[in-house]
């Protein structure tokens, strides 16, 4: 997919992430909005996550629109997809969404990618638990050394969530090789505003 996401951090100067929401949705054309987020952990009661997709040019604008909004702060990351999304149509489902960053060399994320593509094939299988990867993203600019990965999974619930801590064997042991690559993580707990 030739397609450019954002992931955008807002964070508001008064109240909490409705406004922010409000006035991001009304303001960002062209740009699609492939999801908004409010926290659930991690996330600060006044902070809102968007992920933007479109063209280059049109991605970059939507940085700028966010900047301009009435907001304290905003983190941005441009982000190219590897294993997945296959598509750029909008998330729906509700439930739980982790995004989980990863600190990595550039020259290892075909390699990261392929480990959790293949992990993915028994992780997002059992009864146990419902959970399925949504994106693993990389940096759009890949020049430097190290850089940062994003991944975003879908849960449930909580429940699916602290049961998925102990997938099936053969996910697990692509788990433990992926991180043998990243020199650490951090994760967000979250909800998709619909």
């Amino acid at each position: 997919m030739s397609h450019t996401f954002a992931f955008l951090r807002l964070t508001a100067r008064e109240g909490g992430w409705q406004p922010l929401h409000s006035a991001l949705t009304s303001h960002l054309a062209p740009a699609s909005i492939w999801g908004t987020f409010h926290g659930l952990f991690g996330v600060g009661s006044n902070e809102l996550i968007a992920v933007t997709v479109g063209d280059d040019d049109v991605v970059d604008a939507s940085i700028e629109t966010a900047r301009n909004l009435d907001v304290v702060h905003v983190d941005a990351l441009m982000l190219k997809p590897t294993a997945r999304p296959k598509s750029a149509d909008p998330l729906t489902r509700e439930g739980l969404y982790v995004f989980r960053f990863l600190d990595v060399h550039n020259a290892d994320i075909d390699e990261i990618a392929s480990l959790s593509a293949q992990a993915w094939q028994t992780f997002e299988s059992p009864d146990e638990y419902q959970a399925e990867a949504q994106a693993l993203f990389c940096q759009r600019d890949r020049s430097e050394v190290r850089g940062r990965m994003l991944l975003l999974t879908w849960y449930d619930g909580l429940n699916s969530w602290q049961t998925s801590r102990e997938p099936p064997a053969e996910a697990a042991a692509l788990f433990q090789r992926r991180r043998t690559l990243t020199s650490g993580s951090i994760a967000y707990a979250t909800r998709l505003v619909t």
